[in-house]
């Protein structure tokens, strides 16, 4: 089980500092509660020295909210894979609704992300969701498969720890509606199907697959307790380690419910 935070555009440094220490507090405090389950946050560029600073001795993965598909050049405000795992970043959030909707970025643009992200060992977590358009006029599946299609076209992986894929529907993104999860089970599940013929059902069945939408404690575990849904990818839930840690809680109490 992954819970993942995206910080977004939010925190100064001395605040983002402030919420690294919080968290990893939290997880030290039950070490052997929280030991199945894996944690990663994702502050903005500028944060990435000081948390993993603070990150140093906890259980917890740093990595970046996006990076540019090219080593270096003249890409002025972009960051590059070679940049991030020279500071410790274990992985890169590519495709974000945000990303694709704010700064025009297609499937071809992320699927050029994911290789570079693969060729430095970066793990990529792929975003991908559905509008209420689409979802109202009955394309949600096709969407979806479509953005896992262009993404991981010609990306190869050898272990399904070199890849995640986080379903969040984009009606369901900060504005506190979350899927039902019957809803994103049903959307994890054709994900699942899309992964197994490319990469094999048993390496398929190991990627983890996060949902993100508006997960908070609340609802966290009735969303976690569905069969395809490894963890989540949390927005405004991780801006304070006890929301955040919160549904890492309930996330071990749905590891727990699991048969022997």
């Amino acid at each position: 089980m992954l819970i993942a935070g995206n910080w977004k555009m939010n925190t100064d440094v001395p605040e983002g500092r402030a919420l690294a220490n919080d968290i990893a507090t939290g997880l030290s405090e039950r070490p052997d509660a929280f030991a199945d389950i894996d944690v990663l946050v994702c502050p903005s560029f500028v944060h990435l020295p000081a948390v993993s600073d603070a990150l140093a001795d906890a259980p917890v993965a740093v990595g970046a909210q996006d990076m540019h598909a090219e080593d270096a050049g003249a890409h002025t405000g972009d960051v590059s894979a070679p940049m991030l795992t020279s500071i410790g970043c274990d992985a890169v959030i590519l495709g974000h609704s945000e990303r694709r909707e704010y700064y025009n970025e297609t499937d071809a643009d992320v699927n050029r992300k994911v290789k570079q992200a693969r060729t430095h060992d970066l793990v990529p977590i792929v975003c991908v969701g559905e509008s209420l358009q689409q979802r109202q006029a009955g394309n949600a599946a096709s969407v979806v498969t479509q953005q896992v299609e262009g993404a991981l076209s010609g990306v190869s992986i050898a272990d399904a720890s070199e890849l995640v894929v986080a379903y969040e529907p984009i009606w369901a993104i900060g504005t506190g509606e979350s899927a039902a999860p019957e809803q994103a089970q049903e959307m994890h599940a054709v994900i699942r199907d899309n992964l197994a013929e490319r990469y094999g059902a048993d390496v398929a069945a190991d990627i983890p697959l996060l949902y993100g939408g508006s997960m908070k404690p609340h609802n966290a575990h009735g969303l976690l307790s569905q069969p395809d849904i490894d963890g989540g990818l949390i927005g405004s839930a991780s801006l304070a380690a006890d929301s955040f840690l919160g549904i890492a809680d309930e996330a071990v109490h749905v590891r727990q419910e699991e048969p022997a």
